[in-house]
């Protein structure tokens, strides 16, 4: 008996989501709009449960939906232009999409639905690599105010309109109290360094260009304030970012690597602004221009004892002091043990 209400409701699930799928095809196929009696008799269904259905698509799926004149539509740009992918190109976004997925710390529904289109069109060979990249992604935990907060400064960004939003800077952040600003988004950044995503534009408030981390968001809402499309403020200010900072001032740093690394060092262009220098010992200086030190200064504790800051001053003496505290806390540990 139980088996039986389960399949019934199963079905019934199904029924619903296939009757919603054509909804969505038929109004995307008509951009004037349909009455939803028109619907009804092409889904072969009640007017009463083609309203049903509007109202889920609209508030559970969140497709914007337009209503005028007892006719029914769907928002011009709810859908993008279907793409004609070579084999090649489809592998490309596969590995684009794959390098964000091992970097991202939760499941994101939006980018689990665009692997499964891209899925649809490819060879059987890498819809399994898709597949698999799904599995995993399916495993992470979910974070729908994240998700909610990303889908709005997303639309924000392709309309150009001004966010407010309430946020909670990082407590070594200058500004660490909370706040709320008026933001013009201009850039959504995945940072490789952090695993996280940050919003990139004019802070209004405080005139000035701003990074904000999207999980410090508290809370965010668009306002009908458009702006115009950036020019000057966004030219060439990832030359400067390490990774995702841009907003802060210009830093000359200068490292000497050790010989046993130098070549590991060479293998790869750290910086757009490095300069690399090959001394007569083997080691590497290397140099870089870039904005503030707080990104940098992980990645020049990642090679240990391997590297010297020879400047700027204070990074050197930030960089050597945690050296310290390390050597000290590992040191107090060997002396227990050894008592022990």
């Amino acid at each position: 008996m139980m088996a039986a209400m389960d399949e019934e409701r199963s079905s019934t699930k199904r029924d619903r989501l296939a009757r919603m799928t054509r909804i969505i095809a038929l109004l995307s196929a008509h951009p004037d709009g349909m009455k939803p009696s028109e619907m009804a008799h092409r889904v072969d269904s009640s007017v009463r449960t083609v309203y049903r259905d509007l109202r889920s698509i609209e508030g559970e799926l969140g497709m914007p939906l337009w209503s005028d004149g007892g006719r029914w539509g769907v928002e011009a740009d709810a859908f993008l232009p279907p793409l004609k992918l070579t084999r090649s190109e489809a592998m490309a976004v596969v590995l684009s999409a794959r390098l964000m997925v091992r970097y991202a710390d939760k499941y994101d529904p939006d980018l689990a639905s665009a692997f499964e289109k891209l899925a649809a069109v490819l060879p059987a060979a890498l819809r399994e690599h898709v597949d698999r990249t799904l599995d995993d992604l399916s495993r992470r935990p979910t974070d729908e105010t994240f998700s909610r907060h990303v889908r709005l400064l997303t639309q924000a960004w392709a309309e150009r309109r001004v966010v407010s939003l309430d946020y909670a800077p990082a407590p070594y952040a200058p500004e660490a109290a909370p706040r709320t600003a008026r933001v013009r988004p201009y850039l959504i950044e995945p940072s490789l360094q952090t695993h996280a995503l940050y919003l990139i534009g004019w802070d209004e408030t405080k005139d000035a260009m701003r990074t904000f981390k999207i999980e410090r968001i508290q809370d965010v809402s668009l306002t009908p304030d458009g702006f115009p499309a950036a020019g000057a403020e966004v030219d060439g200010m990832f030359e400067r970012a390490w990774d995702i900072i841009a907003d802060q001032e210009p830093t000359e740093v200068e490292l000497r690597f050790a010989a046993k690394v130098a070549s590991r060092v060479r293998e790869a262009r750290w910086h757009p602004t490095e300069r690399v220098a090959e001394e007569a010992d083997g080691s590497l200086t290397w140099r870089a221009t870039v904005a503030g030190p707080i990104e940098i200064r992980l990645w020049i504790l990642s090679w240990g004892d391997d590297v010297e800051v020879i400047g700027p001053a204070a990074l050197r003496d930030d960089v050597a002091a945690t050296h310290a505290r390390a050597a000290a806390r590992y040191g107090a540990t060997a002396g227990s043990k050894a008592r022990a």
